[in-house]
Order: structure tokens, then C-alpha cells, then sequence
């Protein structure tokens, strides 16, 4: 088809000039521009009986070998087309036209009919687009997204270099339906429509229909002229071509979770957005869900899981921060790209742990998810089902941060006052101030029936707030809040906690109390306890971003609240193991949960370069192997199997070499013995031995039915281990299992294995049985 029938203008397209030629005679091969001209030429609009009048002259007499093609007759009574809507989506630089689901599709042509001078807005694709019907366009309802173009579509066509068919503009759709109703009826072929853009169809027969584009119109470089006369085929009904169309959605949702990105604007190896990716893991886990539970749908026990991307890069990268422009006026010329990448990219990382744009990032994850979650429950009032987060990469340390500062209170108020407290509750001023914000308020009468204030509670030890009667858990926090108090005075003064070795003095040069960094061992004595505070905070028990701890703290920074409880926090490839032991802590107490969440699942893959584990960092005696996730076919994959195969087998080779070598050592050194036992009475010798020999191959057979049983053994021990209850006492810590070609190189694959999560019908599947387990729908293994 020619320019002018792809771009949108389409709409407009002139009625077509219907030439009613006689084409029997022509031999099939004879090229377009050598048809002779036609001597009747009728304008689109002209009635059917006039058509019919001329079509009866000019009927054909002979056999027309494109009938040689399809023999079959045409139908006897003409049926209407039915419509299929079409979206376009721009890919590569090219416009994809993509089908709706049947149940889409049939609600828009339910409202076509319906549509009056009023828009008429559809719900489509789970609701997470909508669809204005006389507009023909389709806008997004979660994210930002430009409006791509709807077309209700009869007529296809499809070129030789093109890999799918494409939909006709609906005026040039319904022109061709209007001259395959006339041929139809009348039971006329072979006849030539020529339209004012220079197209031209031929309708051959009912199964064979060409167009033709003019030779103007083909690209200069073609010299060939079969290359320039060259058809395409066309086709009627979307039931005539091979495309897929999407299975409808289930109405029902079940589960609700927003998945949040981590560096950069592109998510996996093709460079795609979080919203290309995470409608990727929306429709593997829609696969999975009618493959292993079938049952539950069945039953009208199982709906669906709604997945909602959570974008923070942009309003990061965006004009309202400015830090783009920033960052190019110091960036160097020389390898652009490489820079460009590094600045897009790499540098959300250190913006994490800026003060500045912490505050940035994680006031726009928070704000984006409570967004979301409203404007969900306000078009899905009837969801009930539990919420929870994915986070990806550095997204899975933002919700990390978010998760541990959240407050356990419910309701509107709790929220606001959540966002609007004091950042650093250590700069309180008033003792009722200073309880409330640690929880201890209910300790104030106690500590003022002493005549105790803030600047005096400042200077009590352990042993004076024992006397006092208060617990052992109260008397902690109120000496780290002192202790903690202490340094930042002390930083208020002009030295700045910094690491070792590095001192901040104020600037002589200057009035103001403003510190600046020099090197060198002044004030070793503020050196010395700083260092030794590290140290003590370092092996703290428990994680504590509730205040600005110094050292092993993230920036301090007001975290804001969310707007619900999670049920489940997933980390995808998450480098929250590392972090936390940079910032100084080197164990999680066992009792530690998330104040709001109580599930939390860390899911890796082996060579991926940024993940992390958790379990050692809380269960640190002993040596745990994560637990490996199971194939979604429902086993091991064949090169881990061999693999295991060939370990145990290499193990028992060695221990057989040692053992024999240690019968042998054994025999040369102990004392000569009878060579056979002393036969008991009543028992021959061959019984004896016949004996022995029953003995051995049970023990043998014994041997090696503990060995076959001993991973399976392994791994329910490994699930039984208490890892605390980070995870409500679960195992934590999850593995991929590597592809084939993924284990002859590690290095090959380590970015693409950083990648795969969004892909991955391993991790899906793990998500889904999380969430319908607690929905207690059983899980089902399809068989293979």
C-alpha cells in the first residue's frame, strides 16, 4: 500500500473510481501498466443497480486462468465482515499494529454503536488503558505514555518483505467491502478498482485479491520491473490472517503489586522501560496461572495479579531538579557515549546517597506507589485483595528504606504526621519530646518525679536509670539516644563525623561556623570515641533507620509514609546486603521485622554481579545454601542434575580409594587373625558366608538409598533452619537456576543474569505461589 493509505490521514481517503473492466483474456503474468484502459468508469457512490446494469455488459464469457488459483465457488449470499480493533504501537522506529482480545474488541463495537455526540471511553486491557471511541485513540491510566492511534479493521494487506499483515484505513476498508458486496452479489470477478492515490485492487476471486502500487510511488533504487509491479496480498476478516490474538484477562484481581525499577531508564538487555518489562512479567505470570492452577480457575477461586510499574527516573532526570544540566556543563567531550551512559545510569547511585536527591528519590517512590494504589481502588472498588512491592536492582534498597521506617499506626493522621516530624528526632529540645518520638512516653512521669529534664537525662548512666525502675529494653534506647545526642552536638561545633582519618575544623578564614575537611590527627581524643561509637554501632543487634544513626544509617532524611501495609516485599538482583554492611552494620538481630511487612523475599540469580545474600548476615554461625527455586516445569535443569551426578560420583570414587587404601594399611599392621570365624554348631561354612554376603549388599543397598535421599533431605533441613523473622522465620535468601548456556562462562552472561528477572517464569511462578499460597489455593504441577 501506498504512503498515503499508512499514515493517519488514511481516514479521509477519497471513494475509490471503480473501473468495471473485463480482465478473462489478460494472461496472468501481463504487468499492470500494459492492461489496456477501461471504457466504463464509475464513481464509488454510484447506486448498486446502475453497477449491476454495466456489470451484466461487460460480463465475461471465457475461463480466466487466475481461476486456476482457487476453484472454489464464491459463497451464495453475501456475509457481512466482522471487525476486529487494532492498536498501534511504535516499535523500532515502525508502527505495529497489534490486536485487542476478542472481549476488548467486542465491548468497543458495543460501543460504537452506542456512540453519540458524546465521547464514549472503554476500559480496555485490564483496565490499565482506555480507549475513547470516536477519538480512535488509546491513552495510558498508570504511567505517562503518548496516546497511540485505534482503528477498527476489516481489510488486510501483506508485502512480500513483511512479516505480518497490516490493517487498511477504515474509509479505504469500507470502499473494498462495498466492491466485494457488488462482485459478491453479483457473482462478478476480475474486476479492477483504481483509487485517486494511484492504488489499485484487483479482485480476482473471493480467496484471491491483489493490490498494486504505482510505479511513481516505489523507491528509486528498483530497476527490475517484476520488483516494481510486484502485489501484495489482501486479505478479508481478521479470521483470514495469521495473527495472535490475546486471551482476554480475568476480571477478577486478586493481588495488587507494584514493582519498582533501579538505575538508569532501561530495565533489561534490550534496553526496554519498566513498563515494557513489567508487562512482560504481567503476562508470563497470566501463563502461569492457567498452567499450574487450572483448578482454581475452574473453580472461580482464582483471578488474577495485577503488576503496576513505579517510575522514579524520570522526575530525578526531569527539569524540576536540574541535575542533568548540572552534571553535562562538568562532563568531558571525549568518548560522548560512554559519559552519557555513565550519567543516565551509574549515577543514580551516588544520588542515593545524597542528602539532596535521597530525599528526591525516595519522596518519589513513595508518592508514585500511593498515587497508584488510590487511583486503583477508585477504578477498582471492589478489590480486597492484599497489596505488595517488587524491587529491582537499587529499587529494591529504596523500598528497603521505606520498608524499615515505616510507622505500625494506621489511619490519615498517623501519615501526616509521618511526613511532616522532624527528620533527626535527636534535635528535640524538651524531655516529653524526646519520650514521644522513642515510644517512651510512658516513662515521662517517672523520669519527673525526679526533677529530670533533657540536658540532665543527658548526663545518667545505666546504672542511675536502673535505680529508676525503667526496663532493660527503654534504658537501651534512651542510652543510645544520649550517646547519639553527644556526637551530633559535637558535630554541630564544628567536627564532623567523618571517617577515620579525616577531621572537619572550622575555616579560619571565614566568620562562619561552617566546617571544612583537613587531614591529619587533631583531636585524636574526639577521633578515639568517634571511632569507638563506630565500632559499638557496628555490631548493633538490630536494624534502626527510626534515627540518624551515624555510621551505619542511611542519609538523614524524612522517609514519608505508604498508604498501606505490604503483605510481601520481593528483592530482584538486590544489592541490599552490601549496603548495609558498608553503612557499618554487620548483623541484623534474628527478631528484626519490617514494621508494616512481614514477609520478604531476597531472589538472585548466581552470576548476578550486583546481588547480595541476607540469611549470613542474620544467621552468621553456621554455613546455609540459599534455597533453589524450582524449575516451572517442575525439576531440576538437566546440567545441574549431571552436574550433582558426577560431584557425588567423584566423591564416592574418592572415598572407595581411601577406604581400600585404609583395609589395606589395616591388614598389613594388626595381628595375624584365623582367616575365618569360628563356625557356630548347626551352621556350615557356605551358610556363613552366604550370610555375609546378604549383610554387605543390604548395607551397600542402605548406602546408596541415604545418598539418592540426601539432597531432597538437605533441602528440607535447609528449610526448616531459622533465619529470624525477617521473613516470619522463612528462609530469606532464593536462587535462580542458571540456563545451560549460561554455566559454560559466568563473565559472559553476569549483566544479561542482572537482567533476567523481568523474563524469568521461575521467579513469576515463585511470586505466585507466595500470594496464593497465604489465599490458600492449592498449587498444581502440570504434567509434562
Amino acid at each position: 500500500m501506498s504512503e498515503g493509505l499508512g499514515t493517519e490521514g488514511g481516514h479521509s481517503q477519497p471513494a475509490p473510481t471503480i473501473t468495471v473492466q473485463d480482465l478473462s483474456d489478460r494472461p496472468a503474468h501481463t504487468p499492470l501498466d500494459r492492461i489496456p484502459p477501461a471504457h466504463t468508469l464509475l464513481d464509488g457512490n454510484t447506486p448498486v443497480e446502475q453497477v449491476s446494469g454495466v456489470v451484466e455488459e461487460t460480463s465475461p464469457s471465457s475461463t480466466s486462468s487466475f481461476e486456476l488459483v482457487d476453484m472454489e465457488p464464491a459463497p451464495p449470499l453475501y456475509q457481512p465482515v466482522q471487525p476486529h480493533w487494532f492498536y498501534c504501537r511504535r516499535v523500532d522506529s515502525k508502527d505495529v499494529w497489534l490486536p485487542f482480545s476478542r472481549e476488548d474488541s467486542e465491548r468497543l463495537e458495543h460501543a460504537l454503536s452506542t456512540v453519540g455526540e458524546e465521547e464514549v471511553v472503554v476500559a480496555v486491557e485490564g483496565e490499565r488503558y482506555d480507549v475513547r471511541v470516536r477519538e480512535r485513540q488509546r491513552y495510558a491510566v498508570y504511567w505517562e505514555q503518548g496516546p497511540s492511534e485505534v482503528r477498527r479493521c476489516t481489510w488486510f494487506y501483506k508485502g512480500d518483505k513483511d512479516t505480518r499483515y497490516m490493517p487498511y484505513p477504515e474509509e479505504f476498508s469500507t470502499n473494498l467491502e462495498e466492491a466485494y458486496m457488488i462482485a459478491v452479489t453479483l457473482d462478478e470477478w476480475k474486476r479492477k478498482l483504481d483509487f485517486p492515490s494511484g492504488e489499485t485492487v484487483i479482485l480476482h476471486n473471493p480467496k484471491l485479491i491483489m493490490q498494486y502500487q504505482p510505479i511513481t510511488l516505489q523507491d528509486e533504487w528498483v530497476s527490475s520491473p517484476s520488483e516494481q509491479t510486484r502485489p501484495r496480498t489482501v486479505k478479508r476478516g481478521v479470521d483470514n490472517i495469521t495473527t495472535e490474538i490475546p486471551d482476554g484477562e480475568p476480571e477478577t484481581i486478586d493481588h495488587l503489586v507494584f514493582m519498582v525499577h533501579g538505575i538508569g531508564p532501561a530495565c533489561d538487555i534490550r534496553f526496554r522501560s519498566i513498563i515494557q518489562c513489567v508487562n512482560d512479567f504481567r503476562s508470563a505470570s497470566l501463563s502461569l496461572l492457567g498452567s499450574h492452577y487450572r483448578r482454581g480457575q475452574e473453580e472461580g477461586r482464582v483471578g488474577r495479579v495485577e503488576f503496576l510499574p513505579v517510575n522514579w527516573h524520570s522526575a530525578l532526570h526531569g527539569d524540576a531538579t536540574g541535575v542533568d544540566e548540572d552534571i553535562q556543563r562538568i562532563t568531558l567531550p571525549s568518548i560522548s557515549r560512554l559519559r552519557h551512559f555513565t550519567n543516565d545510569t551509574l549515577l543514580d547511585l551516588f544520588f542515593y546517597n545524597s542528602p539532596t536527591y535521597c530525599q528526591t528519590i525516595v519522596d518519589t517512590v513513595a508518592s508514585e506507589v500511593n498515587k497508584l494504589h488510590s487511583l486503583f481502588k477508585h477504578r477498582h472498588p471492589e478489590f480486597t485483595g492484599a497489596v505488595s512491592v517488587v524491587g529491582h536492582s537499587l529499587g529494591s534498597l529504596i523500598l528497603f528504606d521505606l520498608l524499615t521506617n515505616q510507622k505500625t499506626g494506621s489511619g490519615e493522621a498517623d501519615r501526616d504526621e509521618g511526613r511532616n516530624r522532624d527528620p533527626c528526632p535527636l534535635t528535640c529540645d524538651a524531655l516529653e519530646q524526646a519520650l514521644c518520638r522513642m515510644g517512651l512516653q510512658e516513662h515521662l512521669a517517672t523520669l519527673q518525679s525526679v526533677d529530670l529534664d533533657l540536658d540532665s537525662l543527658a548526663m545518667c548512666d545505666e546504672t542511675d536509670l536502673t535505680e529508676l525502675g525503667i526496663p532493660l529494653g527503654p534504658r537501651k534506647k534512651i542510652l543510645s539516644f544520649i550517646r547519639k545526642r553527644h556526637f551530633l552536638q559535637e558535630g554541630r561545633q564544628g567536627t564532623v563525623l567523618l571517617a577515620p582519618g579525616l577531621q572537619a575544623l572550622p575555616d579560619p578564614s571565614e566568620d562562619s561556623p561552617s566546617p571544612t575537611v583537613s587531614f591529619g590527627n587533631q583531636s585524636s581524643e574526639a577521633s578515639a570515641r568517634r571511632q569507638q561509637f563506630l565500632r559499638a554501632q557496628s555490631i548493633t543487634s538490630a536494624v534502626d533507620y527510626e534515627y540518624f544513626d551515624v555510621g551505619i544509617g542511611q542519609v538523614s532524611i524524612n522517609y514519608p509514609q505508604l498508604a498501606f501495609h505490604p503483605q510481601t516485599f520481593f528483592a530482584f538482583g538486590s544489592p541490599i546486603g552490601m549496603f548495609l554492611t558498608v553503612r557499618g552494620l554487620k548483623r541484623i538481630d534474628p527478631n528484626y521485622t519490617f514494621p508494616t511487612c512481614k514477609n520478604f523475599y531476597n531472589i538472585y540469580h548466581p552470576f548476578d554481579p550486583v546481588a547480595y545474600r541476607i540469611e549470613p548476615m542474620i544467621v552468621s554461625e553456621s554455613d546455609l545454601e540459599p534455597m533453589l527455586i524450582p524449575h516451572h516445569k517442575g525439576r531440576k535443569r538437566m546440567h545441574l542434575e549431571l552436574k550433582e551426578s558426577l560431584t557425588r560420583m567423584s566423591t564416592d570414587l574418592k572415598n572407595n580409594v581411601l577406604g581400600s587404601f585404609r583395609t589395606a594399611w589395616q591388614s598389613l599392621v594388626r595381628m595375624p587373625v584365623a582367616a575365618l570365624p569360628p563356625v557356630e554348631d548347626g551352621e556350615t561354612t557356605a551358610e556363613r558366608s552366604l550370610q555375609e554376603t546378604e549383610s554387605n549388599t543390604y548395607a551397600h543397598t542402605q548406602s546408596v538409598h541415604e545418598e539418592v535421599e540426601s539432597p531432597g533431605s538437605a533441602e528440607d533441613k535447609g528449610r526448616q533452619v531459622k533465619v529470624g523473622m525477617l521473613n516470619g522465620g522463612r528462609r530469606i535468601d532464593y536462587v535462580l537456576q542458571e540456563a545451560p548456556i549460561e554455566s559454560f562462562n559466568e563473565y559472559l552472561f553476569a549483566i544479561q543474569s542482572h537482567l533476567c528477572y523481568w523474563e524469568s517464569e521461575d521467579t513469576a511462578l515463585l511470586l505466585l505461589k507466595e500470594i496464593y499460597d497465604k489465599l490458600g489455593v492449592a498449587f498444581e504441577q502440570p504434567q509434562q
